[in-house]
């Protein structure tokens, strides 16, 4: 079991150039990954994508990747004359449309983006890859580990949880048997304050209490929620996502006590019931956050 929530950070280096990936995940029903690269890198997207989507199936994730000058490589001012003509000549018709033929005097390659990088030339996005893989590797597998950390603190507080939900459902078992006997002797009380004189063998109060053994009887219910906590307890140990499984026993979990509720019709019943469904709240909000 995994927590959606995590982090994880890599770093790699290739060519005199750094990669760093940092990934942080959030709760939220489906993936849904944000990728940020540096524009030169951009066309690794879908790669960036595919690789996150292999070992996280739920949650946000975000992640970013940046660059800089590895450790040692020194530094280096690039400049991309091609460009810095393209600004020039964009100049020259802009002033001739303008009447403005000093216009091209004011251009400072400094200030025009992409004209003069300091720093290493990034490799193009095939070369680069090796490298940006390697550092969300390392991002992803710390991110991975840390998620299955606090998953297993869930998992060990929902464990509980489930144990007295499973406490309670034993008491609400002890419980059913003495429910039609109670309604039978409260049947009768009723009847004798109202000077009503009835064999409780006769035939009219015997298919009273029929019908309602009948309406009370949770026996199917109760063999459902075991059926359910089991099914819980094998969640609980496996290494697959069961975020969304867990999250639909939840609900099965709480129709099953609410059933229970209204059909026992019996106070001692009752009290367990809101119990259970208090127990159950806290596993479901646990649950939220289980990828």
């Amino acid at each position: 079991m995994k927590s959606m929530t995590g982090f994880g950070r890599g770093e790699a280096s290739a060519g005199g150039i750094s990669y760093r990936a940092e990934v942080s995940s959030v709760n939220r029903k489906q993936a849904d990954i944000v990728v940020s690269l540096p524009r030169e890198l951009a066309p690794l997207d879908p790669r960036v994508r595919e690789k996150v989507g292999g070992a996280i199936s739920r949650g946000r994730v975000n992640v970013n990747i940046t660059t800089g000058v590895a450790e040692g490589a020194g530094g280096a001012v690039q400049v991309d004359t091609a460009l810095a003509l393209q600004y020039a000549e964009a100049l020259d018709r802009l002033a001739e449309a303008l009447g403005q033929p000093g216009l091209r005097e004011g251009f400072d390659p400094m200030r025009a983006p992409g004209v003069i990088e300091v720093g290493e030339a990034l490799p193009g996005p095939d070369d680069a890859w090796p490298a940006v893989e390697g550092a969300l590797s390392g991002a992803l597998g710390a991110l991975v580990e840390m998620r299955a950390a606090e998953g297993e603190h869930l998992r060990e507080d929902m464990a509980g949880k489930l144990s007295r939900l499973e406490s309670l459902l034993g008491e609400i078992s002890a419980c059913a048997p003495g429910v039609v006997e109670r309604y039978r002797d409260n049947l009768h009380k009723r009847l004798g304050t109202a000077g009503l004189e009835v064999d409780l063998d006769d035939e009219r109060v015997l298919r009273e209490i029929g019908l309602f053994a009948d309406r009370c009887d949770i026996s199917e219910e109760i063999a459902r929620l075991g059926s359910h906590f089991a099914q819980c307890r094998a969640y609980f140990g496996s290494d697959e996502p069961v975020g969304r499984s867990l999250d639909f026993l939840a609900q099965e979990m709480g129709r099953e006590l609410n059933t229970i509720g209204s059909k026992a019709n019996d106070a001692g019943i009752a009290q367990r019931i809101v119990e259970a469904k208090t127990e159950l709240e806290k596993i479901r909000e646990q649950v939220q956050n289980v990828e």
